[in-house]
């Protein structure tokens, strides 16, 4: 069998590509289905830590095989296009062959931009289930951004319909050709030689191209408006904190966390909280003042994870909205410290943040960290040990404050 094609029929390498990717794309489309069923049930909460382990697998493998189909759908085409086409066998059937045509058209660039939309959305976002191929995780030009991880998971959403559509037309047509029509054309894809007809002389115009363009045209409108809106309805949906009177005012700043899942940190932050800071420079190590601060739990962004982390299981933010921390600000020798005690789920846990502080006229400016211990505060009490999630979550908190009058 020879490597190249013929008008008569595929060479052994397209052949070899075609079965491959039809291999790849009947292992990627359940396997997602299946992380994506046992996502859901584990942000409904109750589940345990080999069921988060068994999701995070199954993504991690679904997400592997789809950068491999990117691949080999790049190679494919690369081969395509210093390659005869063999001619279709039905080019009379002129309607018929303008679908199948588009069809092709539509394959070749869902096997592109279906697995191209995910890997942006994984390099866009953190999550617990990293690809596994040598690099990956991350792609040049794409910032770790929760607005584009919406829109390019509500892109994937509606390509993979496009290419389930296609891949079942491309089936139904096939064996169309083998059991009605009786002819060569999918014998001449088949494995070992084919001693398939010449085939009559086609036109390939520009209407399959142009019916493709029309498909994907409102595929990716309609992803990207499923993405936004998902976006819009995730950010829209958390109540804001009230304002508190503080003799100082937070201008700006920050207050993230980090956890670590199945060995990788991921990042996160609350976009609402508040602090009510009362603040006097002693001149000796000792009392300084006092800070309350309340979180808004719901705010919260861990990348993949969040409805993960705002689950029953974790930080249950339906029936525990806000976290607080009362503390008292100390001057120690070495720097300053805020003491008191933070409470999340209703369970309060003395914690001592270590912090810097620069002061300059009526602003100052301050970070500091400190590490908690989840189980103390009841999250995640159902991964009782650090297979899946680990015990130690990094607290982080940067911020400006002015002095009012």
């Amino acid at each position: 069998m020879a490597l190249s094609n013929t008008t008569r029929s595929y060479g052994s390498v397209a052949k070899t590509f075609h079965w491959l990717t039809a291999l790849l794309i009947f292992s990627v489309i359940p396997l997602g289905w299946v992380a994506n069923e046992l996502a859901h049930a584990i942000e409904a909460g109750g589940a345990d830590a080999t069921e988060v382990v068994r999701a995070a697998t199954l993504f991690s493998l679904h997400k592997t095989i789809g950068v491999t189909i990117f691949f080999v759908a790049l190679a494919r085409i690369l081969w395509a296009l210093f390659q005869e086409k063999p001619g279709l066998l039905n080019a009379d059937n002129r309607p018929e062959a303008l679908a199948a045509e588009t069809v092709h058209w539509l394959l070749y660039g869902s096997l592109v931009f279906v697995p191209l939309t995910g890997w942006v959305h994984h390099a866009a976002t953190t999550g617990f289930a990293p690809i596994w191929w040598p690099f990956g995780q991350s792609l040049p030009f794409v910032p770790k951004s929760e607005a584009l991880a919406e829109i390019t998971a509500g892109l994937h959403w509606v390509l993979i319909w496009v290419l389930v559509g296609s891949l079942g037309l491309h089936i139904a047509g096939a064996l169309k050709h083998h059991v009605v029509d009786r002819d060569s054309t999918l014998r001449r894809m088949l494995p070992g030689r084919s001693d398939a007809p010449q085939p009559p002389d086609s036109r390939h115009g520009v209407g399959p191209v142009f019916a493709a363009l029309v498909v994907w045209g409102i595929a990716l409108g309609a992803g990207s408006w499923i993405g936004a809106y998902s976006h819009e309805t995730a950010t829209g949906e958390q109540a804001a904190l009230d304002q508190v009177e503080s003799e100082w005012q937070v201008t700006e700043g920050t207050l993230g966390l980090t956890v670590t899942q199945l060995g990788s940190p991921v990042d996160g932050s609350f976009a609402d909280w508040t602090a009510a800071i009362t603040f006097a420079e002693p001149a000796e190590p000792g009392p300084a003042g006092n800070v309350n601060v309340t979180v808004s739990i719901p705010s919260l962004t861990l990348g993949s994870v969040t409805q993960q982390a705002l689950g029953a299981d974790f930080f249950a933010a339906e029936e525990y909205p806000t976290a607080r921390f009362e503390a008292e600000i100390v001057k120690t020798e070495a720097g300053y410290e805020a003491r008191g005690p933070l409470t999340i789920r209703d369970q309060s846990v003395p914690i001592t943040l270590p912090f810097s502080l620069d002061i300059a006229g009526d602003t100052a400016r301050m970070t500091g960290s400190v590490t908690v211990n989840r189980l103390d505060f009841n999250v995640g009490q159902n991964m009782a040990d650090e297979s899946s999630v680990a015990f130690a979550v990094d607290i982080d908190v940067a911020l400006t404050a002015t002095r009012g009058e």
